[in-house]
């Protein structure tokens, strides 16, 4: 078994076509955009990851609409996380609020002063979003 200090967290912004993928540091304080990935090829992705990685905690975005009521995306992440607790059950799954993470990214790319077609490139955002998703996470875990 592998010591919490020699771990690290993913977050996860699950989306029907692609799914953006953050990591953390070591001492899960800072999160940082790693990839987005087609989500059809996500689980062959993780499993790479999740090993190489020593990944401890994985962190889903949770789908709330305006009213709080779960998007329809939220059918898919059951059967996602489901898949991933049958092949790692070592894993530990948290979920957590992602509303507003895409507006966010979008706002920190523009600010960034990427231009204009990089900015365009919705994977950008993707990994941003997730780096939020697990950056919430966090923030809320070390108060």
């Amino acid at each position: 078994m592998l010591k919490k200090e020699h771990t690290k967290y993913i977050g996860i912004d699950f989306g029907k076509k692609r799914t953006g993928i953050s990591i953390s540091d070591f001492n899960k304080v800072i999160s940082f955009p790693l990839d987005t990935i087609e989500t059809k090829n996500l689980i062959f992705y993780l499993k790479d990851l999740i090993v190489n990685e020593k990944i401890e905690k994985v962190v889903v975005g949770k789908p709330l609409k305006l009213n709080n009521e779960l998007h329809e995306l939220e059918i898919d992440i059951i059967k996602f996380i489901k898949l991933i607790k049958s092949i790692f059950p070592q894993i530990i799954i948290e979920r957590i609020d992602e509303r507003y993470t895409s507006k966010i990214s979008s706002l920190i790319i523009r600010q960034s002063g990427i231009n204009r077609k990089s900015r365009m490139n919705k994977s950008i955002i993707d990994k941003i979003s997730a780096s939020l998703i697990l950056e919430s996470y966090l923030i809320k875990m070390n108060k």
